[in-house]
């Protein structure tokens, strides 16, 4: 007779302690199975057919504590598991309502700048809002930064063009076109600049 192959469809053994449990937990786990697996290997030898109700009650109380362990342990882990998912969403959809938010920002500061002597008036509620919108997305953890200066860093600023600079070096940001952005220290947008060449 041969013998059956799980087939690549079949589920892992959920008593198994999974890879991306909490390693405290997981050991908890281990150590309770290694005592009830001792506890069963030793109720085995010395059990006789006529268990005393006593003797049975003590190892069905046993069993019943180390599944309760286990199951607790695995609560735990399904909770951190959660956890982690839940952070990971909110990261992913503050960064996407914050990416949208950057170009109201940016045409914000362009009508600022292009505003004349006779649209003051109207500049300083256009002010009022992009400062209020800026005051919300750092709330969210977005900052923005101006590189004006710095040594170009491929991962957080975007070349659109190069030009010859007097005084400065070679591969230096001569002037920002649009300022980049970070969410809790992650680039979220990079900076278009111009550099020296």
């Amino acid at each position: 007779m041969t013998e059956e192959k799980p087939t690549p469809t079949e589920q892992p053994d959920p008593a198994e302690p999974a890879g991306d449990q909490d390693p405290a937990t997981e050991r908890e786990y281990v150590e309770a199975a290694e005592e009830a697996a001792e506890g069963a290997a030793g109720s085995e030898q010395a059990r006789p057919e006529d268990e005393d109700p006593l003797a049975r009650a003590e190892r069905e109380r046993e069993e019943y504590l180390d599944l309760a362990r286990r199951t607790q342990a695995e609560l735990e882990n399904y909770r951190k598991r959660v956890q982690r998912d839940q952070a990971v969403s909110s990261q992913r959809a503050k960064a996407g309502i914050a990416r949208d938010l950057l170009p109201v920002v940016d045409n914000l500061e362009r009508a600022l700048g292009s505003a004349g002597e006779e649209e003051q008036h109207l500049a300083e509620g256009v002010r009022l809002v992009h400062s209020e919108l800026i005051g919300v997305l750092e709330r969210a953890g977005v900052q923005g930064f101006d590189p004006k200066g710095d040594a170009f860093d491929p991962e957080r600023h975007e070349a659109i063009s190069t030009r010859p600079g007097e005084e400065a070096g070679q591969g230096i940001v001569l002037d920002v076109v649009e300022k980049g952005y970070t969410l809790n220290g992650t680039v979220l947008r990079p900076a278009r600049v111009v550099v020296s060449g």
